[in-house]
């Protein structure tokens, strides 16, 4: 079936289980929050007074109930306010998927009004980072970005999507799939489990420290 990209959006993120998001409107993210009120069936937006905010909310939610945090926030000051967030769930290994919303493509790069390549700017405090200016990229993009939000060590990815991508009027190919499989965790290797269980055994005063966040 053939839905623009705003609707690809929400289902994707139904396709992963998301019942609650996070986030603050602005204007290059309308269109996604027009689908955002036509799935408000199905997933619970919470509005809070400010982006970052959001973001620390998405971060406690997925420490909470062991799922994805998803955060929205639109251009400029508005992605750039996720910032702490996205840093705070980085550290902690905390999986988080940030979506922002940017200016049409053909404005990318021009200094348009609040232009920020945000994903620039979280290329340090993120596992990856997405940047999606057609809509045939849309669904993969999001799709491996829980994908690796979620595989190794946990933690947060943004993609930023132009807002041409997001109109009403730009159609694709919608396929329901289940989520992309996750790398398996490596092998333990019991012959060094033993020498860590012989150097704890033989130690006078151990500690040990483990865990992410």
């Amino acid at each position: 079936m053939k839905l623009n990209g705003s609707q690809i959006i929400m289902e994707i993120l139904h396709e992963h289980g998301v019942d609650t998001i996070f986030g603050y409107p602005g204007g290059t993210a309308l269109n996604v929050y027009d689908s955002i009120y036509d799935y408000q069936d199905k997933i619970h937006h919470v509005l809070t007074a400010h982006e970052q905010g959001a973001s620390h909310a998405a971060d406690g939610y997925a420490r909470a109930t062991g799922k994805t945090g998803v955060v929205f926030a639109t251009s400029g000051p508005g992605a750039t306010n996720l910032v702490t967030g996205i840093a705070t769930a980085f550290l902690d290994s905390v999986p988080m998927v940030a979506i922002t919303c940017n200016v049409n493509d053909e404005a990318i790069g021009r200094d348009a009004f609040q232009e920020v390549s945000i994903t620039g700017v979280t290329l340090p405090i993120t596992k990856h980072n997405f940047f999606v200016n057609k809509i045939e990229n849309l669904a993969d993009s999001l799709r491996n970005a829980f994908r690796i939000a979620n595989e190794g060590r946990k933690g947060p990815v943004l993609v930023d999507i132009t807002k041409d991508v997001t109109a009403p009027n730009n159609l694709y190919e919608y396929t329901p799939q289940p989520p992309l499989p996750k790398k398996p965790h490596p092998a333990l290797d019991e012959k060094k489990l033993d020498e860590i269980a012989e150097a704890i055994a033989l130690s006078k005063r151990p500690v040990v420290y483990f865990g992410g966040g």
